[in-house]
């Protein structure tokens, strides 16, 4: 039998919540403050909790914390009557499963308490291979940013709060977003519907996010079930917010408050459950100062935030790309190779179209490449990158590849490797005499090469 734990200071609510879930077949023990909550929690520990926000003793989100600290698989659904979003958001970062509102719907609270044991009892048996996510989904690379966002996907799957996804054009937010539905144990089974904002005029927009009546606009011939609706169930990837008119961020912020919203032309509300993850490549909160995005939805949408770090910030990461698009792309009898200086020089490129712009030229070399082997040279051209390793005076820089770069980090990356290598190839690639010669340690140069990846 699986066993809940309810701690609320309100008798009403701990009689109507034991026999709910007693009729549903868990067992149940309830308790009045926080401090006997805890006891029980960790004497006794359940398979679920459902914890109230305001306790006569002590603040319950205080609660939570200790609970995640004593065991942060066991899922915490906070419900509370007086709380505002922030306290939501609050809740949700710290690790609460879910964040119920009062009035309680006792519907709702045994679909979340089923879905809460199911989630402990995967979490108790599965065990989750780093960096492999459920649904085919892959983050590709071992630094900081992206390892913190593979453990970050799991940990918020199974949560129904909203998601907002931030980076640069062609870093993966749909990727990210279609990852975060496939590891929900709730959603993975239904529709992920995709919408990009930008891409749909203002006038047709809401009829694409909400569907219309029959007559609700000329050329309305019959009902049409908008993207919210196809979601029900699921999750919708609302791609590019930032670009949302006002008067449609409103409607959104509608059924992010409600569950809830009318199809162009109706006076009937359609309900929906659907979990929304929204992405922009914009500062939202620049636009906010700016007057085209609501604060409120900012808020409401910002419960789980994920920043993907564009390419240029984790470089290391550009071979395990290269080596991972190249057996996408390649033909598996005869696999497409790559040499060492072309890969260097992609990972020190500054790619401002991000993985989408690498994954592009990847494929493009598999296409065009009739050797089977990308070299120095291939890249160089399709980057329109100048070799200019040993072009050593001003004029004839200010002539070629530096001046045609846009990123001052990249043009200075790149002057400072070109230098020391025409400076260690005049000195037979002895380090010690280029030192001397260019008035630096012998270790210091040594770093700087490594550091620019600059072979002997």
């Amino acid at each position: 039998m699986k066993f809940v734990l309810i701690i609320d200071d309100e008798g009403s609510i701990r009689e109507s919540l034991e026999g709910i879930l007693g009729d549903e077949g868990y067992g149940v023990l309830s308790e009045g403050n926080g401090e006997a909550g805890l006891k029980s929690f960790r004497e006794n520990p359940p398979n679920a909790v459902l914890l109230d926000v305001w306790l006569p003793d002590t603040d319950g989100v205080n609660i939570l914390r200790e609970m995640v600290k004593i065991d942060k698989k066991i899922p915490v659904i906070m419900i509370s009557g007086h709380s505002g979003i922030d306290t939501a958001i609050q809740t949700i970062r710290i690790g609460a499963y879910d964040f119920i509102e009062k009035p309680l719907s006792l519907d709702r609270i045994v679909i979340t308490v089923e879905n809460a044991v199911k989630y402990n009892s995967v979490s108790e048996k599965k065990t989750i291979l780093a960096g492999t996510l459920s649904g085919g989904f892959e983050l590709i690379g071992e630094s900081d940013g992206i390892n913190a966002l593979k453990e970050k996907i799991l940990k918020v799957a199974s949560s129904t709060a909203p998601v907002l996804i931030t980076g640069e054009n062609g870093t993966g937010k749909e990727m990210i977003a279609r990852a975060i539905h496939s590891n929900s144990l709730k959603r993975s089974d239904e529709p992920f519907i995709a919408i990009n904002c930008a891409a749909i005029p203002d006038e047709l927009i809401e009829s694409e996010i909400f569907g219309h009546e029959r007559g609700a606009f000329t050329g309305a011939n019959g009902r049409k079930r908008g993207k919210f609706e196809l979601a029900d169930g699921g999750t919708i990837l609302l791609d590019e917010i930032g670009d949302m008119s006002l008067r449609m961020q409103s409607k959104i912020l509608r059924v992010l408050q409600e569950n809830r919203f009318q199809r162009v032309g109706g006076e009937t509300d359609v309900d929906v459950d659907v979990r929304v993850v929204a992405a922009t490549n914009k500062d939202l909160e620049s636009e906010i100062a700016s007057g085209r995005f609501r604060s409120d939805l900012f808020y409401r949408l910002n419960v789980i935030p994920f920043f993907i770090p564009p390419l240029r910030e984790r470089r290391n990461d550009i071979p395990l790309l290269i080596d991972y698009f190249i057996n996408i792309f390649g033909d598996n009898v005869d696999r497409l190779k790559i040499d060492d200086d072309a890969v260097n020089i992609m990972k020190n490129y500054d790619w401002r179209g991000n993985v989408r712009e690498l994954k592009n030229i990847i494929e493009r070399f598999s296409i065009l490449n009739s050797n089977n082997k990308i070299t120095k040279e291939d890249v160089l051209s399709e980057l329109k990158i100048e070799p200019l390793a040993d072009k050593h005076n001003v004029e004839t820089i200010s002539d070629g590849g530096y001046m045609k770069i846009n990123s001052f980090k990249q043009a200075k990356e790149d002057f400072e490797r070109a230098f020391l290598s025409y400076k260690l190839k005049e000195n037979d690639n002895n380090i010690t005499k280029t030192a001397i010669t260019l008035g630096m340690s012998r270790r210091n140069l040594q770093k700087r090469m490594d550091c620019l990846n600059i072979n002997q």
